[in-house]
């Protein structure tokens, strides 16, 4: 395909930009274009390497003079809609830290990983409000809400915690906002995505953690239903200082997965708990005896190893995924869930979650912010992984997830577990109250009136 640029804009863009510009046919395009994604393959019209803020500036100003949508990739997490002939601005070379152990901050670039930021903070006894995948960038998971696993349900979400955002506009102005500067502009950032702009430099809240009591149990098929059952019974009366999760995981038999699990239906119960560990010892007792386990992680650990938790991938791969929020797990949630997604059914999805909310992710925060949906208990999630082309193999399957839970959804998402199915404004809009996605509507309209923004979940003005 073939895209009109303006060639004296495109020479300029290439002097006023520090790192490399590139257009589809030239050396080093593919690798400036990948995303972690490879069910998705990018060809934007032309891909900027920006080192700076100023560098983002210029590619934005670009692309609106081109009549040039904009598409942003860091870790290269999180794209889910094409970015051909758009402006591609990877930023992943702005990625400085700078931790403030006496305001208990860290100021990020635009494309720091996770596992990064754990480690510098933990050198000064302090952590940040972590996923649970130890290479996805900060900054576009603060965006899209920060739903930690290990820390959420006791100080809510990552978004919560924003102190203060650099960000360039669709004007190609460079503006720094908070909460008593353009609060209207903060506001919508916090919770609406990439939406607004490109975010450049996030200051965020760190918290005095450097360890807690977690970890893997790995149960085998046959102990699916007590195993469950157990999950529900510590749920129950779990203290916001633990969140505890469960999968359903169909592994293949590869390298990089532990022998124990490869080619076998198991059933992987997440913890995290923030007690001591004799605490935390008595509070999954029942849960660990309920069956022999496969493998048993669990144990104090050093808030730097909460990757191992969940034991996300870490390399590229095609994935197709859905996720639904739910009201409540009762038993017949759970035997629902079996009987879709447990050992006896046939299905290509390799990963069926079920992640505990509540606690502090269902208040509302210090600060207002566009994060909606806060009254789920529960979220569902599930991914399919397999050669790239095949979204239209894995829609029927992940729906049928869907389906049987269905009775105890809210109707509602989580912003950053929006996926490559749920690309419509309508799909969209489910990530919000209905007010908070009308004010977020005006405020687009405010700020990028052309919806230069729109390689993304996108809200249109």
């Amino acid at each position: 395909m073939t895209y009109v640029i303006d060639r004296r804009d495109l020479a300029r863009l290439t002097t006023e930009v520090a790192g490399p510009v590139l257009l589809p046919d030239d050396e080093g395009y593919a690798g400036e274009t990948a995303t972690w994604n490879t069910a998705l393959v990018q060809r934007p019209a032309v891909v900027v390497g920006a080192t700076s803020a100023a560098d983002v500036q210029a590619a934005v100003r670009f692309a609106d003079a081109n009549g040039l949508p904009v598409a942003v990739v860091a870790t290269g997490h999180g794209a889910v809609v094409p970015a051909d002939g758009a402006v591609m601005i990877n930023v992943r070379r702005i990625d400085g830290i700078d931790v403030d152990a006496r305001s208990r901050t860290a100021t990020i670039g635009a494309a720091v990983p996770a596992q990064r930021l754990i480690e510098a903070a933990a050198g000064v006894g302090l952590a940040p409000l972590a996923g649970s995948s130890p290479n996805v960038g900060v900054v576009g998971y603060v965006l899209g809400g920060g739903l930690s696993p290990t820390l959420g349900r006791s100080y809510g979400f990552a978004a919560d915690h924003v102190r203060s955002a650099e960000i360039v506009t669709s004007d190609g102005s460079l503006r720094r906002i908070d909460a008593d500067h353009e609060p209207e502009l903060f506001w919508a950032i916090r919770g609406g995505q990439g939406n607004f702009g490109v975010v450049t430099s996030l200051t965020i809240d760190l918290v005095p953690t450097t360890s807690l009591y977690g970890g893997s149990l790995y149960f085998a098929a046959e102990h699916v239903t007590p195993v469950v059952e157990a999950y529900r019974r510590l749920v129950a009366v779990g203290p916001e200082e633990s969140t505890v999760s469960f999968a359903f995981l169909r592994l293949p038999s590869a390298p990089t997965v532990p022998e124990p699990l490869r080619d076998r239906f198991t059933v992987h119960v997440r913890i995290a708990y923030l007690g001591s560990a004799a605490q935390g010892e008595r509070l999954v007792a029942d849960l660990r005896g309920t069956a022999p386990t496969l493998i048993d992680t669990v144990a104090e650990m050093p808030y730097t190893s909460i990757a191992g938790i969940h034991a996300d991938p870490v390399e590229p791969a095609p994935t197709y995924e859905m996720s639904a929020l739910l009201r409540e797990l009762p038993a017949e949630a759970a035997q629902a869930l079996v009987a879709a997604a447990g050992p006896d059914v046939d299905t290509p999805v390799g990963m069926i979650e079920i992640r505990q909310l509540g606690g502090a992710l269902a208040r509302a925060p210090r600060v207002p912010n566009a994060v909606g949906n806060r009254d789920a208990a529960f979220q569902l999630s599930a991914a399919g992984f397999g050669a790239p082309g095949r979204a239209e193999e894995f829609r029927a399957p992940l729906a049928a997830l869907a389906d049987a839970m269905a009775p105890w959804a809210t109707g509602g998402r989580q912003a950053n577990f929006l996926t490559g199915y749920d690309t419509t404004a309508e799909a969209v809009a489910r990530a919000y109250e209905p007010d908070t996605y009308r004010r977020l509507v005006r405020l687009k309209r405010a700020f990028d009136p052309r919806n230069l923004f729109r390689v993304n979940h996108n809200i249109a003005p």
